[in-house]
């Protein structure tokens, strides 16, 4: 499933649109470059599962927990990590196999320690088509995410 987005607000739209989709145990895997908008989709699922904390890219903590929404959500930003044995210091299995919804921005970074069954959003730039275009690839892993079907903008 693909979306050609325009601006921020389309970006954190889709986000809250997911959130709202997203149940218990879910794990959302983002990619794409510096600056493409990861942490942006993020904040949108997390207003989607009704949490209105600041939502801040835990980039130096690898992962912020919140649980003030409908289901908690556990937040990773693996870009400093070199090993996986890092991740797995942190408890790492106990976040992703609990009825939080765990969102791994930089996921490409520990794939070959990821469940099978997830969801993963590649978010690509294309300057061509606009500064703020970005191109939203969702590609999900596993019978549970067949609700991503009724994703819209």
């Amino acid at each position: 499933m693909e979306f050609e987005i325009y601006n921020v607000d389309d970006t954190a739209k889709l986000g809250i649109n997911l959130g709202k989709l997203l149940n218990a145990g879910d794990i959302i895997c983002l990619t794409g470059d510096l600056g493409v908008g990861k942490t942006h989709i993020t904040k949108g699922i997390a207003k989607g599962l009704g949490i209105n904390d600041n939502i801040t890219s835990p980039t130096f903590t690898i992962v912020n927990e919140y649980d003030s929404g409908r289901l908690k959500l556990n937040h990773f930003d693996v870009y400093r990590v070199s090993d996986p044995d890092e991740i797995y210091a942190i408890g790492f299995d106990d976040y992703i196999f609990s009825d939080a919804v765990s969102i791994i921005e930089w996921a490409n970074y520990i794939e070959e320690i990821l469940p099978n069954d997830l969801l993963h959003i590649d978010i690509k730039k294309d300057y061509s088509k606009g500064e703020d275009y970005r191109k939203i690839t969702l590609n999900a892993y596993g019978k549970r995410y067949d609700y991503i079907k009724e994703l819209k903008i």
